[in-house]
């Protein structure tokens, strides 16, 4: 990686990044254990490259040995989730077809009920969150589907930007030189200053290229109405 102080400091955002992902990953299968009594809960990761599920936060059973793990994405009532988009309640998996046995075993962990829900962002489904033998005298509510619904949410986003970071990461360890162009310009507007006449040009034209962000009004056929009026 380059000695470019720049490169540095954004490497460095980078990894304090993703450990801030994880944590928040964590979190959220903690306090789903603890909101609903559960023996364990899980967040998978959908790595689409190698078409797998990673263990990316475990709390209760497994957190020591799970991390990392890696299953088929086609794998059990987690595959089955990922693929349909749809959550899932089980009180006893070992009347579902859906449950895998000896994916089960291969964990470590053999559950008897489980709650599933995909992990959606932006239509993408990023993972899978799984809530692992609530007390066997819990009846199920809609209440708690939605309580579940909400963890989700909060899954998702981390996944998403843990992704992000990671993929920022690779670019950087890889010698990607975008990224190399990207920490030069940023360096150059840090020393010409926010309040410089060239910047504010700069970053208009720059604008203009990218286009609209989503949800932003302006249409294509009015930015160049816009470098009309500036000239």
């Amino acid at each position: 990686m380059s000695d470019d102080p720049m490169m540095v400091a954004v490497a460095a955002g980078v990894l304090s990044a993703d450990d801030a992902h994880r944590a928040l990953l964590n979190s959220v299968a903690e306090t789903a254990r603890a909101i609903f009594g559960a023996k364990a809960a899980s967040i998978f990761l959908y790595d689409e490259r190698t078409d797998e599920l990673v263990f990316e936060a475990v709390a209760g059973s497994g957190a020591d040995t799970l991390i990392g793990r890696r299953l088929p994405s086609s794998a059990g009532i987690a595959g089955w989730v990922l693929v349909t988009r749809q959550p899932l309640v089980i009180e006893d998996v070992r009347a579902d077809p859906r449950f895998a046995q000896d994916v089960a075993e291969d964990t470590g962990y053999v559950p008897k009920g489980i709650m599933a829900v995909p992990l959606l962002h932006q239509e993408r489904s990023l993972g899978v969150l799984e809530v692992l033998d609530r007390p066997a005298n819990a009846k199920f509510t809609l209440a708690e589907m939605d309580l579940l619904g909400l963890f989700a949410n909060q899954a998702a986003i981390a996944l998403d930007l843990t992704q992000r970071s990671r993929r920022a990461r690779e670019a950087l360890e890889g010698g990607d030189p975008a990224y190399a162009a990207v920490a030069t310009v940023a360096r150059r507007l840090d020393e010409m200053g926010a309040d410089s006449a060239a910047v504010r040009r700069l970053l208009e034209a720059l604008a203009d290229v990218l286009g609209p962000a989503d949800g932003d009004a302006e249409s294509a056929a009015e930015r160049p109405m816009r470098r009309r009026r500036r000239a």
